[in-house]
């Protein structure tokens, strides 16, 4: 019941990040095409795209910030469920299955304990970023909103990370 409830807990923050990762992509696409023909409008002097306000989206690499790293966050309670970080097995290919289970779950601990530590951070810089107003420098976006939206997908990696390490500490891998 409980492994369930994870499993949806990361495959719903996964399907947020790419739903927020594919939007971001498709904002750059569309601003980078109104570049280009705001360009063309100024180069063969096309009043009704210039009046029409045809150009980049303000702030757009502001919004990509902000996407990217919500994404960032949310992709990591899936990634660690599933035990999809990048390793090199070099050294451990010829160790035993027991010393190999010993790294999973030393590795599983720290990744819990890190996470957990940039959570907390995460937390902090979210309130200063409300404590002192901050904003974007062309949109007046508030920063502490995507802090916020980072925190949300860091608690769940949280959440995920320490019910990987309490599997692995039982002996019940979860990947």
């Amino acid at each position: 019941m409980l492994h369930q409830a994870i499993e949806k807990l990361a495959n719903t923050m996964a399907l947020l990040g790419g739903a927020v990762l594919c939007s971001v992509v498709a904002m750059v696409c569309v601003s980078v095409g109104g570049r280009e023909l705001s360009d063309l409008a100024h180069a063969y002097d096309i009043g009704w795209m210039l009046d029409a306000g045809v150009g980049p989206i303000l702030g757009d690499f502001e919004l990509v910030e902000a996407g990217v790293a919500f994404a960032i966050f949310a992709f990591l309670p899936i990634t660690q469920l599933s035990g999809a970080h990048a390793r090199v097995d070099v050294f451990t290919a010829g160790m035993g299955a027991r010393v190999n289970r010993g790294l999973a779950t030393f590795w599983t601990f720290l990744m819990a304990v890190i996470v957990i530590l940039i959570t907390w951070r995460l937390f902090a810089g979210m309130q200063d970023k409300i404590r002192y107003g901050e904003t974007t420098y062309l949109i007046q976006f508030p920063i502490w909103w995507s802090y916020a939206a980072s925190l949300v997908a860091a608690i769940a990696a949280s959440i995920v990370s320490i019910y990987c390490a309490a599997m692995r500490l039982v002996g019940e891998p979860v990947e």
